[in-house]
C-alpha cells in the first residue's frame, strides 16, 4: 500500500479510529490491531511475502528467548549466528541469488569455459532489506545484553512489521521502538497535530518534488545520448532531487504516521544536502542505516581505532557495504567506492568531525565560505548519483563523458526556461528547507517562523494545492526497491 494512494487514505483513518476509540483501553489490544494493520499494509502488494515477515519474527523471537536462558558464551555465539545466518540467508536469496549466479558466468566465460547456470524468476519481497537489519538489531543487541529479551511475542512482531516504517526505514533499533509496545499510550493532540504537519510536508516532497523530477530525469537518463551537456547536467540534478524529495519524503511520512499513535521514530534526514562535507552528509543522509553499520559493523571491525591502515580500510568496508545492501548492481558499488574515496581525504587528515553544528547556526545567510562548501559537497554527490541512477558501469560513464564535454553549453538560459516550472519549485522546496533547517522537518516549527496565523494557513493551503495540483498516478517509492 503507497501512502500516497486512495487505498492508505482509507486505510489511515480506519486503524486511528479503532486504536483509539476501540482498543485504547487496553495495551495488548492497541498491539494486536497494529500487528494485524501492519499484515494487511503489507500484503496489499503480495500476501505470500507475509510468510516471511512472520517466520523472521518467530526466529528473533525465539532466539532472543534462548539468549535469556543460555549462560554459555559457545551457545550464545551459535545463537547469534543462526540468527545472521537465516536473516542474511533470506536476505542474499531474494536479494542477490541472481546477481553472483551471472557474475559467476562472466567470470569463467572470460577465461574461456562456458556454463549454463540455472537463475531463479525471483520477486524481490518489498523492504526486506528493511525489516532485516530491524530484526538483526534485536538479536545483536540482546546478545550484547543492551536489551532484555521480551517474551511478549504480539508486541515483538509488532516492532517487526510496524507499518509506518516496515517498507523503506527508518530502520528502528529494538532499544527505542520496542520498549514503546510496553507502555500504555495516551492520545496527545499537539504531538498529533506536528505528525499531520510532518506528513503534509512528505507528501510534498514525494507528489510535488520527486515525481516531477522523476519524470523529467527519467526522460533524459533514457535518453541520454540525445541531448547536450547542459541538458544531462539538468537530468543529474533532477535525479539528484528526486531521490532526496522520495526518501526523505517517506521518512516524514513514517515518522508522522508513527505520531499519531503515539510512538517516535528516529529522525532519518538532516537536511543533507546543506552539508559542507561529505563526511557531514553521511551524518545527515540516511541517519538509521549509517548508524546502523557504525553500530554492527564499523565499530565490531575495529573502527578509527587502529593505525591509517585499519581505518582506511574499515570506511572502504563500510562505503561498499552500504553500496551493495542498495542493490545487485555493480554501479551501486562503484557509487559506495566513490563515496569512500570522497570521504578519505577528510579521515586521513582528521578532518572529518569538523563540521557538527548546522550551518550558519543563528544566521540567515551563510558565508562565501559555507557556499563554496556547500556547492562542492553538492556537486561530489551530484556525481556520484549518476552511478546509482545510470543502468549500468558504461551508461554512467558514457553519461559523465558527454555531460562534461560541452561547458560552455552550460551558459545557454535556454535549457533553463524549459524547466523553470520545475525549478521554481526546487526554488521553494529549498528555500523553505533552508529555514527550517534547525528542526526536525522544515515546516515542524512553522508558527515561531510565520507567527501571523493566516499567512500560515495560506501556506498550508499552497502545499495542499500543490499536491493536488501535481498529483498523478501513484507512484511507488524509490526505496521499495531495495
Amino acid at each position: 500500500m503507497l501512502f500516497n494512494s486512495i487505498d492508505f487514505a482509507i486505510f489511515l483513518p480506519i486503524v486511528f479510529v479503532l486504536y483509539w476509540f476501540v482498543a485504547n483501553q487496553n495495551l495488548k489490544l492497541q498491539n494486536a490491531l497494529i500487528v494485524a494493520a501492519s499484515y494487511v499494509f503489507y500484503g496489499w502488494w503480495d500476501w505470500r511475502f507475509l510468510s516471511l515477515i512472520i517466520f523472521s519474527s518467530l526466529v528473533d523471537y525465539s532466539i532472543g528467548v534462548a539468549l535469556l536462558k543460555q549462560k554459555n558464551e559457545y551457545k550464545r555465539k551459535a545463537l547469534l549466528w543462526t540468527s545472521i545466518g537465516i536473516n542474511l540467508g533470506f536476505l542474499g536469496l531474494f536479494k542477490y541469488y541472481n546477481f553472483f549466479v551471472d557474475n559467476f558466468v562472466t567470470a569463467f566465460t572470460f577465461f574461456g569455459s562456458e556454463i549454463k547456470p540455472n537463475t531463479l524468476n525471483i520477486i524481490l519481497p518489498v523492504g526486506i532489506s528493511f525489516y532485516t537489519f530491524q530484526t538483526l538489531s534485536y538479536t545483536i543487541d540482546v546478545y550484547r545484553e543492551k536489551l532484555a529479551p521480551t517474551k511478549d511475542f504480539i508486541a515483538f512482531s509488532a516492532f517487526v512489521s510496524f507499518f509506518p516504517q516496515l517498507v523503506a526505514g527508518p530502520i528502528e533499533r529494538a532499544t527505542n521502538l520496542l520498549p514503546q509496545f510496553y507502555k500504555k499510550r495516551q492520545f496527545d493532540y499537539a504531538n498529533a497535530i506536528d505528525g499531520l504537519r510532518q506528513i503534509l510536508w512528505g507528501l510534498f516532497k514525494k507528489v510535488v518534488i520527486a515525481d516531477q523530477c522523476a519524470e523529467l530525469a527519467n526522460q533524459i537518463f533514457n535518453n541520454s545520448a540525445d541531448y547536450s551537456g547542459s541538458t544531462l547536467f539538468m537530468g543529474a540534478l533532477f535525479f539528484t532531487m528526486q531521490i532526496y524529495g522520495d526518501f526523505s519524503g517517506y521518512s516524514d511520512i513514517a515518522i508522522g504516521t508513527s505520531r499519531l499513535f503515539g510512538f517516535n521514530l528516529m529522525q532519518n534526514f538532516a537536511f543533507p544536502y546543506f552539508s559542507r562535507d561529505i563526511a557531514e552528509f553521511w551524518r545527515r543522509w540516511h541517519i538509521s542505516l549509517s548508524t546502523w553499520f557504525r553500530d554492527y559493523l564499523y565499530i565490531p571491525l575495529g573502527g578509527s581505532r587502529g593505525g591509517t591502515w585499519m581505518k582506511v580500510r574499515n570506511t572502504f568496508i563500510i562505503f561498499i557495504v552500504s553500496g551493495f545492501w542498495h542493490g545487485a548492481n555493480w554501479t551501486f558499488i562503484v557509487w559506495g567506492l566513490l563515496n569512500a574515496i570522497y570521504f578519505l581525504p577528510l579521515l586521513l587528515t582528521n578532518n572529518n568531525r569538523n563540521n557538527l553544528d548546522v550551518v550558519a547556526q543563528g544566521r540567515f545567510f551563510p558565508t562565501l565560505k559555507e557556499v563554496m562548501l556547500m556547492a562542492l559537497t553538492f556537486g561530489l554527490i551530484l556525481v556520484a548519483w549518476i552511478f546509482f541512477r545510470a543502468e549500468n558501469i558504461d551508461h554512467a560513464l558514457r553519461y559523465l563523458s558527454s555531460m562534461f564535454s560541452h561547458l560552455g553549453s552550460y551558459f545557454l538560459m535556454g535549457i533553463y526556461i524549459k524547466y523553470r516550472f520545475i525549478l521554481m519549485l526546487l526554488l521553494f522546496f529549498m528555500l523553505t528547507e533552508w529555514i527550517g533547517r534547525n528542526y526536525q522537518f522544515a515546516i515542524q516549527e512553522i508558527s515561531r517562523i510565520i507567527p501571523n496565523k493566516s499567512v500560515r494557513w495560506a501556506t498550508y493551503l499552497f502545499i495542499s494545492y500543490m499536491i493536488l495540483l501535481t498529483q498523478g498516478k501513484p507512484q511507488e517509492f524509490i526505496y521499495f526497491q531495495f
